[in-house]
């Protein structure tokens, strides 16, 4: 029991300030101070990445998802190198007509680390006001049809 009470507790204190976002055509659970690998971008070492497709957002207290975006968060990415991912084997053998092919693919990859994740603090308000405005107008058109 104690190991499932120590990763909880050094989870929930890594995890206050998290952000999943799209790059490069998937989607990352992005934390400050961690480096992630994705696919290869036009960018030098040390150059400045800002990432605005953030599908949500996590705080101390509360968490934000877009629709599809969230409006004013930015992720902040800093490239710390290029490198190339492990090699894969490919094997195509049409079975009875002997052909075989043997390949391998490496894939390109960028190691980028997360220097910061900045929240856009409008959305939740105007989220919350929507939905009690939806609340009232519908008891409202019940008792108009009654």
């Amino acid at each position: 029991m104690t190991n499932s009470k120590n990763p909880s507790n050094n989870s929930s204190k890594s995890n206050e300030l998290y952000a999943i976002a799209e790059a490069s055509g998937q989607q990352f659970w992005f934390e400050v101070n961690r480096y992630y690998d994705i696919d290869r971008l036009n960018a030098k070492e040390k150059d400045k990445i800002t990432l605005e497709k953030v599908l949500l957002l996590k705080d101390k207290n509360s968490i934000t998802i877009g629709k599809p975006y969230v409006k004013d968060a930015k992720i902040e990415l800093e490239v710390v190198s290029h490198k190339r991912d492990k090699k894969i084997l490919v094997y195509k053998m049409r079975p009875k007509k002997k052909t075989r092919k043997k390949m391998g693919h490496r894939q390109e990859l960028t190691r980028v680390m997360v220097k910061s994740i900045s929240t856009g603090t409008s959305t939740p308000k105007s989220s919350s006001k929507k939905e009690t405005v939806k609340k009232e107008t519908k008891p409202k058109s019940e008792k108009s049809t009654n």
